[in-house]
């Protein structure tokens, strides 16, 4: 158990300087929106989990599996804002990241050691495959969502969850053509969010969360190990060097 603290911790740090400066200008447009706003279980949970969820991206950013226990925390506080504010594809969504990339990637030894070493790109084939069945999911499930419930922006709400589900599978999967399908999903929550708080479903921190999820999907086209050659070779040897200090076998 220690050793796993160790670890945990360890993949808190060596991020690009860059994700922290994120994380803490996040975290002041949260609070600022937390202080203006009534204090309320909703709100207090919403701050919650949006900090959690802007460090879990980060960390997916900077190739760290601690990804993993941040974002089924921060799935639990977003299911509950999805709840509340009836975007009910939004639960859905969390838990496909909970499924495809928290659970996997807390259970999978392999997934955790190194990934900066394992990331892959699409062939055309890939591409084809990933865009076909983001758009079958998005007719499924926008049809179902509005036939079976009370969502009041059901096809903006299945839009986001298709991106969503695509883009948990293909990181999952270690591709970093996940980038694509990131921004893409950062810019329809971002829709999503904002429209449901002119609507008065939801707090505007959740537009705010979704904004600071673009801003880090245009990082990662930059500095992140995903794409940048220099970074993932830094990281890389990172990686080994606390492997070997700790005794374990990449």
């Amino acid at each position: 158990m220690k050793n796993y603290w160790h670890f945990l911790r360890h993949q808190l740090q060596g991020w690009p300087q860059q994700n922290y400066y994120l994380f803490f200008f996040s975290l002041g447009c949260q609070l600022m929106t937390l202080v203006n706003a009534s204090l309320t279980w909703l709100t207090l949970i919403t701050f919650i989990g949006t900090n959690l969820g802007v460090l879990c991206v980060l960390a997916i950013n900077a190739t760290k599996s601690v990804n993993g226990w941040l974002g089924l925390l921060s799935a639990l506080c977003f299911a509950i804002a999805g709840f509340h504010a009836k975007n009910y594809l939004s639960i859905f969504e969390q838990l496909a990241y909970v499924i495809t990339l928290d659970i996997p990637v807390l259970l999978s030894s392999n997934w955790n050691l190194n990934l900066a070493a394992k990331i892959r790109r699409f062939t055309w084939r890939s591409w084809c495959v990933a865009l076909v069945a983001t758009a079958a999911v998005y007719v499924l499930s926008g049809t179902l969502i509005a036939r079976w419930t009370d969502d009041p922006r059901p096809w903006i709400d299945a839009i986001s969850f298709s991106i969503s589900l695509s883009a948990g599978v293909i990181c999952f999967l270690r591709y970093n053509n996940q980038y694509f399908w990131w921004l893409a999903s950062g810019i329809a929550q971002l829709v999503l969010w904002f429209i449901s708080f002119r609507q008065g479903s939801a707090t505007l921190a959740m537009a705010i969360n979704s904004s600071i999820y673009v801003l880090n999907d245009l990082l990662a086209f930059t500095i992140s190990p995903w794409y940048n050659e220099q970074e993932r070779q830094r990281v890389s040897a990172q990686e080994v060097a606390y492997a070997q200090a700790m005794g374990v076998k990449i």
